[in-house]
């Protein structure tokens, strides 16, 4: 079974060919900065003789149709369509299902209605998204497609924890609640621990942080979530990259009031200007490690404020639990970042976390732990991978 995975975001398409069975990736590739002057489009694939070879191209892609465009005119000077013959089905990752779809859904009209409908949650992400399905619609018109959301795995958040204490007119007629993201790499992980521990995933519960440019926690118990950071966008809850996370929203009315910007502006502020960079200048966690070394008191802070936050958040969700069977990081500063994953556990021994120093650092494959031996809780590194997740869902749908 054959099943091409595509990631349409607001600025890159990522692309991925999986042989289902056994897991192989066949080709993948990536365009980057669509909208920039320095586009590029990344490929790697295997030639005739089962060579892996790598092709970069330099662009000035204007929009996500240019991209796609350029992306089939690769496909078919390397040879790959060939490969894509005889394709089983492509799954879509979706950013925004809202509460009509908390499963993979088969691509018709009615599902890219409600994917379209879906837009002004997810302005810069369900456009992007529905580019990547028509792109591939029109391709191969007669393969299986399956759209694969983000909110799909938080669906099961119960009413007290997904609704926000407003007027009940604001939920019943705009459907204001939490919704959560990312919970594709988060059920992929919650997966993987499962496996790892040899145990059913029905029978633990887990706290799981994706902590990239983009960050969340998510409280999970017996496989299902329970709870998770991100709410009606994924501006609220961790700090990150460039968002600030949790504030006070009337932050919003007062700075409007006091400096005479737009709503727009704010929001803009809110998630390009804050987080990392507002406290430091810099979104890139390497960056911001390298200066707090050199005895930058401003990078020192965003990395203190960084851990800080994601700390409240575990001691949060393991009163949510009940108790943990195990943490788990992931995403790119989760997998990479040992400072942030000692910063992360340091003063939650009381709660049962307990890194061990070495472990912590030396650490590199696809899935280690760094607990102490004395942590009755397991501390889990894992790298996530958010396309296979597509894909085994995809085929799941397929297969009813």
């Amino acid at each position: 079974m054959k099943i091409l995975v595509v990631n349409s975001g607001s600025s890159s398409v990522k692309y991925k060919l999986f042989e289902l069975d056994g897991e192989r990736v066949l080709t993948h590739g990536e365009v980057e900065r669509i909208g920039e002057r320095d586009s590029r489009l990344i490929h790697h694939w295997h030639d005739s003789g089962g060579q892996p070879q790598t092709l970069q191209r330099s662009l000035s892609l204007n929009g996500h149709s240019e991209a796609f465009a350029a992306l089939a005119d690769v496909l078919r000077d390397t040879g790959v369509m060939q490969t894509l013959s005889d394709l089983s089905a492509v799954g879509h990752r979706v950013v925004h299902g809202g509460e009509r779809f908390g499963e993979p859904a088969p691509i018709d009209a009615a599902v890219i209605a409600g994917i379209r409908d879906m837009c002004g949650q997810a302005p810069l992400h369900n456009p992007a998204n529905l580019a990547g399905i028509e792109f591939c619609l029109a391709l191969w018109p007669d393969v299986p497609q399956v759209a694969v959301f983000d909110t799909a795995f938080h669906r099961s958040i119960p009413e007290y924890a997904c609704r926000y204490p407003l007027p009940e007119s604001w939920y019943r007629d705009q459907r204001i609640r939490r919704y959560g993201f990312q919970g594709t790499s988060h059920a992929y992980v919650a997966r993987r621990a499962a496996e790892h521990l040899g145990r059913s995933a029905a029978d633990i519960n887990l706290v799981t942080l994706h902590l990239g440019s983009g960050a969340s926690a998510a409280a999970i118990r017996g496989g299902r979530c329970v709870d998770t950071s991100m709410g009606f966008t994924p501006l609220e809850g961790l700090m990150m990259g460039t968002r600030s996370g949790d504030i006070d929203p009337s932050l919003l009315a007062y700075m409007a009031r006091r400096t005479g910007a737009g709503l727009d502006e704010l929001e803009a502020a809110l998630n390009r200007e804050s987080g990392l960079k507002g406290i430091c200048g810099d979104n890139d966690m390497r960056e911001v490690e390298r200066r707090a070394a050199d005895g930058d008191a401003d990078a020192e802070l965003a990395l203190a404020m960084y851990a800080y936050r994601i700390r409240k958040y575990i001691g949060a969700y393991i009163a949510v639990l009940g108790g943990i069977d195990a943490l788990v990081f992931t995403a790119g500063i989760g997998e990479n970042s040992s400072l942030v994953r000692e910063r992360v556990c340091d003063n939650l021994a009381h709660l049962g976390i307990r890194i061990d120093a070495d472990r912590n650092r030396s650490g590199s494959e696809a899935l280690f732990e760094i607990q102490a031996d004395a942590s009755p809780i397991r501390i889990l590194v894992i790298a996530t991978d958010e396309e296979l997740e597509i894909a085994r869902q995809t085929a799941d749908r397929l297969r009813g």
